[in-house]
């Protein structure tokens, strides 16, 4: 497939080769093919080479996408509300609760959720981030730095792993879409992964090609018959996700736990309609479905599958608080309060500030795509952000 993109530099190009050579080097010791989800985790997050874990920017208007705390403060904000709620809870428990943060991408949503939360005096003990990503990690602290008192710097901690239990607030954004998944194609009413193969041009110089193989693992088997997919449908799984979710489960003693993500219910996820799957690629603001393109260079992200999560939760010992959209959440737990804060005659701050609350919550923009869902455990108390709007029938 053609696409037209930017042009990236030399060093750029060297990255990306370097990253395409040790990937042709994995499906050679594979005999010739690895599965998409194999295919992806290298693109990703290969040590020093994937997209994560190489030194490229990637978010805000120089990198490749925005997210939402890099819109504007107000998010992370409105969040730090819904962590206060939580953490005064605990507290009244006599627990000291925590933030656990999973992928904190520039470290602005840790730095503004830190400064709100000191003004709601409601700051936890450490502010944990679970980041895999080693040259991210060094933004973060000079993100923090740069921004906060020594005091609420040090109460930062970084994590390669997850605690062995955790008591507080843990918080994904834009997390769930980027695990590897697998991409699953029915043919003739036989289940097939599409993997990824080298192909070799006539001039030696080699790339990559889609190659299907007979799908054989038991659990996606057994989940793929349950869609009952039309021949020809093209779309993906992600186990890793289940598996996330069966940790953060098994580790949370007392608390809540939010993820922020785009996706759907698994009924409209795999809708008959919705035949080529949701897989995406970003590279500086342009949106391709080719993941061969600038590897290590691009993000490579799909849909959530927001009822995988839900089960996977519930199977492990939480309970659903609710599901809805990022606009009802941001509503419920009060943005529109911290945008009064701002002086409507402060042009230089409000207009802004309005501008920004309009991306967050506009249904054209991210206000629906996004969605939240949330779950406690050992919390007798009714989420702020999930007190109306709530969705979860449509899980």
């Amino acid at each position: 497939m053609q696409i037209s993109l930017p042009q990236p530099d030399a060093g750029a190009i060297a990255h990306s080769q370097a990253l395409h050579a040790h990937i042709k080097q994995m499906i050679q010791q594979k005999n010739g093919w690895i599965s998409f989800a194999e295919f992806m985790q290298l693109a990703l997050y290969a040590p020093g080479l994937g997209y994560y874990s190489g030194g490229a920017k990637k978010f805000g208007a120089q990198g490749d996408f925005v997210t939402a705390p890099e819109i504007s403060s107000l998010f992370s904000r409105t969040i730090a509300h819904q962590a206060a709620q939580v953490l005064a809870a605990l507290k009244l428990q006599s627990i000291h609760g925590n933030i656990l943060e999973l992928g904190a991408g520039t470290g602005r949503l840790a730095k503004d959720m830190l400064l709100e939360l000191a003004n709601l005096n409601q700051l936890p003990q450490q502010y944990f981030i679970l980041e895999v990503s080693a040259h991210l990690r060094v933004v973060q602290r000079e993100t923090l730095q740069a921004s906060l008192s020594a005091d609420l710097v040090s109460r930062v901690i970084w994590l390669e792993s997850l605690p062995a239990e955790f008591d507080g607030f843990i918080f994904g954004n834009e997390v769930l879409d980027a695990l590897p998944v697998h991409l699953i194609k029915q043919n003739a009413g036989v289940p097939f992964e599409v993997g990824v193969a080298e192909k070799v041009g006539d001039a030696g110089d080699a790339g990559f090609v889609w190659q299907e193989a007979v799908l054989q693992d038991l659990n996606l088997q057994r989940f793929v018959e349950q869609l009952h997919l039309s021949d020809g449908y093209l779309t993906e799984i992600c186990p890793l996700a289940s598996a996330l979710m069966a940790s953060l489960a098994s580790i949370l003693r007392h608390g809540a736990l939010i993820m922020i993500d785009y996706g759907f219910s698994r009924q409209e996820y795999y809708h008959p309609q919705r035949r080529q799957g949701t897989l995406m690629c970003h590279y500086r603001h342009h949106s391709h479905s080719d993941p061969f393109a600038y590897l290590g260079l691009q993000d490579i992200t799909a849909h959530v599958d927001f009822t995988r999560i839900a089960e996977a939760g519930v199977e492990h010992g939480l309970t659903l608080e609710g599901f809805l959209t990022q606009a009802q959440f941001l509503l419920n737990a009060g943005i529109t309060d911290l945008l009064q804060e701002v002086p409507a005659d402060d042009l230089e701050h409000y207009l802004p500030a309005v501008t920004a609350s309009q991306k967050l919550l506009s249904p054209a923009e991210m206000g629906e795509l996004f969605k939240v869902i949330g779950f406690k455990k050992n919390l007798e108390l009714p989420l702020l952000g999930f007190s109306t709007g709530d969705k979860t029938h449509t899980l």
